[in-house]
């Protein structure tokens, strides 16, 4: 347990921000579950549900809430899924 004033201020401040960093990937998580049910749908949609997740993962990226080669390898992914069912 942290002793110092300061110690205790960092604490809450970590645990708030861990907080918000695991609400952002669940939500990646959750949009991105959504946009490969569309694309295997071949809903109309799905263009834009991936250029929503894909601003979002930049976002994350940028932040600091994913590495950015992981981002680039998910946002590959999805493109290449779309691409495959626009042909």
């Amino acid at each position: 347990m942290p002793q110092t004033k300061q110690a205790k201020k960092d604490l809450r401040k970590s645990i708030k921000k861990a907080a918000q960093n695991l609400a952002i990937k669940s939500d990646i998580k959750t949009l991105a579950k959504k946009t490969l049910v569309a694309i295997t749908k071949k809903d109309a949609k799905s263009s834009e549900m991936v250029k929503e997740i894909i601003k979002k993962l930049d976002k994350a990226a940028q932040k600091g809430i994913l590495k950015k080669n992981t981002v680039a390898r998910k946002k590959s992914r999805l493109m290449k899924k779309l691409n495959k069912i626009a042909k």
